[in-house]
């Protein structure tokens, strides 16, 4: 498996697992990224952060640190 962090840009990945605790995993399931959850990876900034990602019908930028905590298929 790998991260959202490491998925290129135009590639559409499901959700498998969350990792991390606490209110760090409750804020990325907030902004709706649970598993079974299909993300199109739409751009990634120049040096890298942050990563503009399509879920749910909508456009959201997360951080890299959040990206390393998504398992994805």
């Amino acid at each position: 498996m790998k991260t959202l962090k490491e998925t290129k840009p135009g590639e559409t990945v499901t959700i498998a697992k969350l990792t991390g605790e606490g209110a760090t995993k409750r804020r990325i399931m907030d902004m709706g990224l649970t598993k079974g959850t299909a993300v199109t990876v739409r751009k990634v900034a120049p040096l890298g952060d942050p990563v503009e990602i399509t879920v749910r019908g909508y456009e959201l930028s997360i951080r890299k640190s959040d990206g390393e905590k998504i398992l994805v298929t």
